[in-house]
C-alpha cells in the first residue's frame, strides 16, 4: 500500500505531484460531471456547491495519493 509514496527518497517528488495532480484533476471532473443532474438546464445547476465538491474531492484525491501512486516507479 504504501509502495511509491512521496516521502520515499526512490521517488521523484516532481514526477509524483504530475501524476498526482492528473489523478486529482480527473477525480475532480468525475466529479463535477456527477453533480449535474441530466435532467437540468444549466441555470438550475447550483455551480457553487458543484465547484465545492469537486475541489474538496480534489484534495480528497491528493491526500490518498500521499500513500503511494502505481504510475509513479520507484528508482
Amino acid at each position: 500500500m504504501f509502495e511509491n509514496n512521496v516521502f520515499k527518497t526512490s521517488v521523484s517528488t516532481k514526477e509524483w505531484l504530475q501524476a498526482a495532480g492528473v489523478r486529482a484533476a480527473k477525480t475532480m471532473a468525475q466529479v463535477a460531471v456527477a453533480m449535474i443532474p441530466a435532467t437540468a438546464t444549466i441555470q438550475q445547476v447550483d455551480w457553487i456547491a458543484v465547484v465545492g465538491t469537486a475541489a474538496l474531492a480534489g484534495v480528497t484525491s491528493l491526500l490518498t495519493s500521499v500513500a503511494g501512486i502505481p504510475e509513479v516507479k520507484s528508482k
